[in-house]
């Protein structure tokens, strides 16, 4: 999607100099030089077709297509200027802070070639030289899919007001066990739709939801998925997991989208068209995901004054065991500017794993690693994410600026890189699947006990112990009266059983020691 850029007033002017002049360091003059000056047949159309075209053409999220010449001429000069501050296309992960797969950069070269192109005139050339426009298999950027799902009717998006979070359950009616190794999104409201969630649900909970709720989905989580497929966000390009790698969809499993909807201004009707690809049969290894910080950073601590421009978020996990890194993307709101991750090994060499150094809320890009990316056990992963919510940054929502905190909507803040990775060796998958939940729930006990102090963390420790009227070694939310209740209940139940069992009172205690010192 092509934006304007802030300013681009002499940009042109001083590439042209610095080409002639260029051209006349080599002892070549600018008459000779227009010999080979650049068409579109020979020269700008293959820049175009390979690198605009998947996402500018009709049925897809550019606002206009560039499928001919005339299309591309009419908005040659636009092109010229995002190009050049590459802007488009859009790969805001900084070049050589680690290795991706299919970067969308234009090289030097490539820049050049568009920028002489506008100002000699924007000539055609010879229409027979002009490349084939590539073929898109019935609009489906991977091929047909094994598998497509669609909305089964509408939900209006307001026009505008406050964010929306809604969930779809979208029956897939498999009768056998699926892998998935892609999926391809299709919304029909592109402007109002932000970012959509997979999950998975063959209880039938989430349809008896929706069947309770008036309108088409149903508002609020209310029911615990049983598998997670991923997630898309506006800017992510569809790809498969490499290596023959996939996520398990059992038979009889529900689609549950849970989309996040950003009002575009306009009334819009949203129908979502998911396609499933799936792989031959099960994968060797099991695909895990992993943030730092954990669950989006809502136990981290973000909590930004009005006017401040440099306030930093950062978090590190060390992994338990061998893992290959498959991909990572970031995810924040607009007050966010930056990020950046790299890892530690143990022998102290560092590697970089992604930057980001401009955050673009409306552009979100899945980073695949060009090859999986080994990180030995005991590495730590280190991230830093930094906002600005100051007057001076263009993409506040808030002027004047206000407090921002963690929350769900646009106008708040979360933050995380998010990680797929799979273990080297997959009878480690365990003890990572349990390092993980640890590192969440020290996110959590963390946060609960900064915000009401140890003593009363401690009391309210004993208050739960000792509300065990029926001596089982579990609390149930009946017998618990407090009414902080529901925050102990979801800080101190871990495995979401609905109860707050003796060992998680235990690790409780135990983490507030670690925290805080062991004396009482």
């Amino acid at each position: 999607m092509i934006r304007i850029p802030h300013s681009n007033s002499s940009w042109s002017a001083a590439v042209l100099t610095s080409l002639r002049f260029g051209l006349l360091l080599v002892g070549v003059s600018p008459a000779a030089a227009s010999v080979e000056t650049p068409t579109f047949s020979r020269d700008v159309a293959p820049i175009v077709w390979e690198n605009c075209s998947a996402c500018h053409r009709p049925g897809e999220a550019a606002p206009f297509s560039l499928t001919s010449y005339e299309e591309v001429r009419k908005r040659a000069r636009l092109i010229r200027d995002v190009t050049g501050e590459r802007i488009m296309p859009p790969w805001h992960a900084r070049p050589g802070f680690g290795e991706f797969l299919n970067p969308r950069i234009l090289n030097d070269e490539q820049i050049q070639t568009l920028s002489a192109w506008v100002e000699a005139g924007m000539p055609e050339g010879d229409p027979t030289q002009t490349p084939p426009f590539p073929s898109f298999a019935s609009g489906w950027q991977l091929g047909e899919p094994d598998l497509v799902l669609t909305m089964t009717e509408p939900f209006e998006v307001r026009a505008d007001g406050r964010d929306i979070y809604r969930y779809f359950v979208l029956p897939a009616g498999l009768a056998e066990d699926k892998w998935v190794t892609a999926i391809e999104v299709r919304p029909s409201a592109r402007e109002a739709v932000h970012h959509i969630l997979f999950f998975l649900d063959n209880r039938g909970t989430a349809r008896q939801l929706d069947e309770r709720d008036p309108g088409p989905g149903f508002r609020g989580r209310g029911f615990q998925s049983t598998g997670e497929l991923g997630g898309w966000a506006v800017g992510t390009t569809p790809q498969h997991f490499p290596d023959g790698l996939a996520l398990p969809m059992p038979k009889g499993s529900d689609v549950v989208l849970q989309t996040h909807f950003h009002p575009s201004g306009k009334v819009e009707q949203e129908k979502t068209t998911i396609g499933l690809y799936f792989a031959a049969g099960p994968p060797d290894k099991t695909l895990f995901g992993f943030q730092v910080p954990p669950e989006f950073g809502a136990f981290a601590g973000i909590d930004i004054p009005p006017g401040k421009a440099d306030f930093v978020l950062e978090d590190s996990w060390t992994i338990p065991v061998d893992v290959d890194l498959v991909n990572v993307w970031g995810h924040a709101h607009q007050t966010c500017v930056s990020f950046s991750g790299k890892a530690t090994l143990p022998d102290g060499g560092v590697k970089p794993l992604l930057e980001i150094p401009h955050w673009d809320f409306n552009w979100q890009t899945i980073y695949q690693y060009a090859s999986p990316l080994r990180l030995p056990a005991g590495t730590r992963i280190d991230v830093r994410i930094v906002y600005d919510n100051s007057e001076g940054n263009p993409d506040n929502p808030n002027h004047p600026p206000k407090r921002i905190r963690w929350g769900e909507q646009t106008t708040d803040e979360m933050g995380s890189l998010i990680f797929q990775a799979v273990p080297a060796q997959e009878k480690d998958l365990p003890q990572l699947v349990a390092a993980e939940q640890e590192q969440k729930q020290r996110a959590r006990l963390t946060a609960l006990i900064r915000f009401i102090g140890r003593e009363q963390f401690t009391a309210a420790l004993q208050t739960i112990e000792e509300a065990d009227a029926n001596s089982d070694e579990k609390i149930s939310r009946d017998e618990l009266t407090a009414d902080w209740k529901e925050i102990a209940f979801r800080i101190l139940d871990r495995d979401e059983s609905g109860f707050i069992e003796r060992d998680e009172i235990t690790l409780g205690r135990e983490f507030a020691q670690r925290l805080f010192g062991s004396d009482d």
